[in-house]
């Protein structure tokens, strides 16, 4: 029988996109080959070549009252109904056991496109449109709406975002961190992201058609949400369960960064990854709801991935839902996640849209064999499905979903994992100026081996944290090559991402219209571009995810590394924290108040290097110290507010420790996040004196470095390590904050 603790089971869907309001409808809809794909209405493309867009006929005070960004909004709008659906009573959980985990490509894109289009036209700026902005304020966001104070996390790896929330609430529940998550992914219609798609020339003039003509991707929006729960914790309290999620794979292509590996190497290593991990065979797959973008290049790729692992079975169904929901982004894994379960409880599978007569004998000539479903749904008992989604940066994710339980694979292990290496990029102040920022000068990288033509395409965000993975894997000894590519990892935390990069973007888009968008900066406005660049420049094949979760996430990166070692899946994982500073960014702090309360601001980067005992072990590696416990904990409040939440700084403290089988009395020194925010230091002052009655040291270590939020709480636990390795204390702790309540705590241990 299989092993009930490790099930984790599907108990509510959500959807909106350009199908309908709700899953059903939208359901209905993508079952009979119906296409949401419109002329686009949200802004005016007549100097565009394309017209075509997948829009939610829904305005945004019709998704939710309350007033956030757009993309908050419809994953609002998709939670709710997934939330009911499951037939959760929030008021009898443990909140602070219930997680949000959500994808999004974009973020804040409507906001930032209303507050420099407001900017432009001589309008006052609104402070809300800057908290509206990042990325890292939605999962918060969504979590605040409904009260929920576990474990909150947005995931934004492009356009398998998405896929990658889902699989990483599964990861957190099997590790026993959570209970239950909202996870899914949202992301809006907005211009930055039909600006950029069309200045690559990648949109279609016509309704997109995946594995057809493809010609191209037309953009949607929408969120798909799914309520993902223990078995246990279902069973309890007497859930309905559509299917089981078995496994996932999550891999780099190392390869380019808007454009997929001809070769197919990098998807068919998250699909074997997928298999693997969910304890089934190729046989065993009955129906694949494909990456399917209808750009030539992806659709050839998958193509050629399909063939090589499947071969010609012809018992396999595979179709795009894209042909009808259009691309939408960070929300196209979980759209497609809920019409895939959708699939395996209706007892057929759906369609790809627009097929004419003499396309369907084309498609069988590059089908080989596989049951590729055009035009009309098909009757089929799909009891074990699986949903790809590959993106931006090489990133590529799959999922498997089942109708009856399995046993999965669980090499999930206990054993120590070691810091062997450091990379540190930080900021220094000038005479005269106000804040810290970085030297990111040629010749810097030119030290490692980087040359100017590869530095060319990248944007400061990026410099910083591929100097820091750099310096790292040098500081670690590790070469990367094809013995071991496939076994490295990579991690990014950040705060706010290549906000200017994003913002640059913007500005073009309003000053010279939709239809003039730059090809050339576009790629780096996507969150995940700085992972995507440190793989490709390094060679890393392994696990690749890019977490935005305000100024905690350089710490949230560590957890996540560790448990991509727990899971067995690498045995080598590069944990970082970047963040950027450049005029932009420090206007926008300003404007929104931050460092009006004695705040100066930084930039940097930092990465730490985690290795099994067993791979460091073999290499004979340097420890500076063991990661020994981790937690991450909230307490329910709206972005950028952190007055009131100092409970769950004492409660991720605690869990921390507790994770590391040790009592407060063991840890001999905190490594705090003193930045000049008093309200930041009473919360911490308060939780210290609270676990620790008698006092304890607390270190401080943005001094000489300013606020360099994610790079400041990686910095915290890379000093920690500097000082494990020289000390004679046996225990210390990290902690960091993030806006809207959220803390990580780290305990190292003497190596």
């Amino acid at each position: 029988m299989p092993d009930n603790s490790k099930r984790c089971v599907v108990t509510g869907l959500g959807l909106v996109c350009a199908l309908g309001d709700d899953a059903a409808s939208c359901a209905a809809s993508a079952f009979s080959g119906k296409s949401g794909i419109k002329d686009v209405a949200s802004f005016d493309t007549a100097n565009c070549y394309s017209h075509k867009g997948a829009e939610v006929d829904l305005s945004d005070s019709e998704l939710c009252k309350d007033k956030y960004d757009r993309t908050t909004l419809l994953c609002i709008k998709a939670a709710g109904e997934a939330i009911a659906d499951s037939g959760l009573d929030l008021e009898k959980e443990d909140r602070t056991r219930a997680g949000v985990i959500l994808g999004t490509c974009i973020g804040g894109a409507a906001s930032i496109d209303k507050y420099y289009q407001d900017s432009y036209e001589g309008k006052p700026a609104d402070k809300e449109d800057i908290l509206r902005m990042p990325a890292s304020a939605i999962a918060n966001n969504v979590a605040s709406h409904f009260g929920l104070d576990g474990i909150t996390a947005n995931i934004v790896n492009a356009c398998a975002a998405g896929t990658m929330s889902l699989a990483g609430a599964c990861d957190m529940i099997r590790a026993g961190k959570a209970d239950l998550f909202v996870a899914g992914g949202c992301d809006s219609f907005s211009s930055l992201a039909y600006a950029g798609f069309h200045a690559l020339h990648a949109l279609s003039e016509k309704e997109c058609s995946p594995f057809n003509h493809s010609d191209g991707i037309t953009i949607g929006e929408g969120s798909g949400v799914l309520i993902i729960e223990s078995y246990e914790h279902a069973v309890a309290r007497g859930a309905k369960i559509y299917c089981d999620i078995l496994g996932a794979g999550v891999s780099s292509d190392a390869y380019h960064i808007t454009a997929p590996r001809p070769d197919g190497e990098g998807q068919m290593s998250a699909i074997r990854r997928a298999v693997r991990n969910s304890g089934v065979s190729f046989e065993d797959i009955d129906y694949i709801n494909a990456h399917g973008t209808g750009t030539s290049k992806n659709d050839e790729a998958e193509f050629l991935s399909l063939r090589t692992l499947f071969g010609c079975r012809e018992d396999l169904s595979v179709s795009s839902t894209k042909s009808m929901t259009g691309h939408c982004l960070g929300a196209a894994g979980s759209i497609e996640a809920v019409l895939t379960i959708e699939a395996m409880n209706r007892g057929e599978v759906p369609p790809t849209a627009g097929y004419e007569g003499e396309d369907l004998d084309v498609l069988k000539e590059k089908a080989g064999g596989i049951d590729f479903i055009a035009n009309e749904k098909k009757a089929k008992d799909a009891k074990v499905c699986m949903s790809n989604s590959f993106a931006f940066g090489g990133n590529n994710a799959s999922i498997v979903f089942a109708k009856e339980p399995h046993d999965i694979r669980d090499e999930r292990n206990t054993d120590p994992i070691y810091i062997t290496g450091i990379g540190e990029v930080t900021g220094t102040k000038a005479d005269g100026a106000s804040d810290y920022r970085a030297d990111l000068s040629p010749d810097r990288f030119k030290e490692h081996g980087v040359k100017s033509a590869f530095l060319r395409k990248l944007d400061r965000f990026s410099d910083l944290a591929l100097l820091s993975g750099i310096v790292a894997l040098e500081d670690a000894g590790i070469t990367v090559d094809d013995t071991n590519a496939d076994d490295i990892g990579i991690v990014i935390g950040t705060s706010d991402g290549p906000i200017t990069e994003i913002v640059n973007f913007q500005k073009l888009v309003i000053e010279k219209g939709i239809e003039n968008g730059s090809a050339f900066m576009f790629p780096n406005t996507v969150y995940n571009a700085a992972g995507g660049y440190l793989s490709i420049f390094t060679g890393i094949k392994g696990y690749n995810i890019t977490i935005a979760n305000g100024f905690q996430a350089g710490l949230q990166s560590v957890m996540y590394a560790c448990e991509a070692i727990r899971r067995g899946d690498e045995n080598v994982m590069l944990a970082n924290g970047t963040d950027e500073l450049t005029d932009i960014e420090a206007e926008l702090y300003k404007n929104a108040g931050y460092i009006d309360g004695g705040v100066v601001l930084g930039e940097g980067s930092v990465t730490v290097i985690l290795e099994s005992s067993k791979a460091a072990e073999a290499r004979g590696s340097r420890k500076y110290a063991e990661v020994a416990g981790y937690a991450i904990a909230r307490h329910s409040a709206s972005y950028a507010v952190t007055e009131g939440t100092g409970e769950a700084l004492v409660r991720a403290i605690n869990e921390a420790i507790s994770d590391a089988g040790i009592t407060a009395s063991d840890i001999k020194t905190v490594y705090g996040f003193a930045n000049g925010s008093k309200p930041l230091d009473d919360i911490l002052n308060g939780a210290v004196s609270e676990i620790w009655k008698d006092g304890i040291e607390i270190r401080n270590v943005r001094a000489g470095t300013g606020e360099a939020r994610a790079a400041s709480a990686t910095l915290s636990l890379a000093c920690a390590a500097h000082d494990m390795e020289k000390s004679s204390g046996n225990y210390s702790l990290a902690v960091s904050f993030g806006a809207g309540g959220i803390y990580s705590a780290v305990v190292l241990k003497k190596a």
